[in-house]
């Protein structure tokens, strides 16, 4: 056999091997893991920031002026910077970020 014969003897074993690797596993999609049961998703839980912050979404650009949306902005930017703050009691003033100016000027 030369070599370019081999070559494409491999590549077509290989591609099998994919082809029946692949049916296998949506063979067995249906297949749940030993170690998952059924649960609900963190989603479908109702939580008042979560509420709260659907609130802020509905209000559209009026919620930039609403300090409860302010101060919810606050507590999930908190809880997802793992602050401190975010044991699950809502800050009373949202953290005033400094501008972009203040940074510029404020490095001389």
């Amino acid at each position: 056999m030369d070599g370019k014969t081999l070559a494409r003897v491999v590549a077509v074993v290989f591609v099998i091997v994919a082809m029946t690797a692949t049916a296998l596993e949506m063979s067995r999609k249906g297949d749940k893991p030993v170690g998952e049961g059924q649960h609900t998703p963190a989603a479908s839980v109702p939580t008042p920031l979560r509420d709260g912050l659907r609130r802020c979404q509905v209000l559209g650009e009026a919620a930039l002026r609403d300090d409860g949306c302010a101060r919810l902005w606050a507590e999930q930017r908190d809880r997802f910077l793992g602050l401190e703050n975010a044991s699950g009691s809502s800050t009373s003033e949202p953290a005033a970020s400094p501008s972009p100016d203040a940074a510029l000027h404020g490095a001389r």
